[in-house]
């Protein structure tokens, strides 16, 4: 294929380790990847306030950061405030999506992205699932809260069961993508990684021939398919590996490096 110019990178299960941990070697490839004049956006599901450090620990302290999913998308920018600017943000009415799940999963946890601090949320998460700020609040607030991203967790329950509820339910107006336990994010209908991350193509003046992605997630499926090289880490469920045109290693084995080394031949 013609030269890479844009890569997109999602962040946990690609770059980072399950324990939070970005090896030295991905790190390296990441900046040698930036400095051959490639550009390196983020394109995590985090929040901004949890995506912009893992730029920053990475050494990215410019370009841009597509964040919850593709519903907020940042600048990095070291002279602003946290080191990032907010430069595009869509919301959604959570209100019917929650009160819907919550009439079948009564005992689930709902967390409603507060923009750029962390969440508000419905009761406690288990420690360390959620980052930023975290604040309990009334069943009413967090349903008419705007929303950038929506996430729901039953500690009880499965993937399988959570796939089932989505189509028992049917969201409508909203994105959303199931994650490695019972997790359940949504996000604005027609928003994902992908969407955000064709306007930063189009804004950087990027032919769509010269993207590539790398990703582990359901929240990724359509990003790999954006991109004109789709990776697929090896861990990744069968569904997003056939999204892809190839897989790389898993996540232990620092998969996206081969990857990112191809992309300085």
């Amino acid at each position: 294929m013609t030269r890479c110019r844009l890569v997109a990178l999602d962040v946990d299960g690609t770059l980072m380790s399950y324990d939070g941990t970005i090896s030295d070697e991905v790190r390296e490839a990441v900046l040698q990847v930036r400095d051959s004049g490639l550009h390196v956006v983020l394109a995590t599901g985090r929040g901004v306030h949890s995506a912009a450090p893992v730029a920053q620990e990475l050494g990215l302290t410019e370009g841009w950061v597509v964040c919850s999913n593709g519903a907020v998308t940042a600048r990095l920018d070291p002279a602003a405030e946290n080191g990032y600017e907010i430069v595009r943000v869509v919301t959604f009415d959570p209100g019917p999506a929650l009160r819907a799940i919550a009439m079948e999963l009564p005992d689930a946890l709902f967390a409603v992205e507060d923009l750029g601090l962390g969440f508000r949320v419905s009761a406690d998460f288990p420690d360390g699932e959620l980052s930023g700020d975290l604040e309990v609040v009334s069943w009413e607030e967090l349903t008419a809260t705007p929303a950038t991203r929506v996430v729901i967790r039953n500690p009880q329950g499965t993937p399988e069961e959570f796939h089932e509820l989505v189509e028992r339910v049917g969201l409508h107006e909203v994105e959303y993508a199931v994650g490695w336990s019972a997790w359940l994010d949504l996000t604005p209908g027609g928003v994902s990684k992908a969407s955000a991350l064709e306007e930063v193509r189009q804004h950087l003046g990027v032919q769509p021939h010269a993207t590539v992605a790398i990703g582990d997630g359901g929240n990724d499926v359509q990003m790999l398919r954006w991109a004109a090289r789709g990776v697929a880490m090896g861990h990744a469920p069968e569904a997003v590996r056939a999204a892809a045109d190839e897989v790389t290693g898993t996540i232990d084995d620092d998969g996206a490096l081969a990857v990112l080394r191809s992309l300085l031949v």
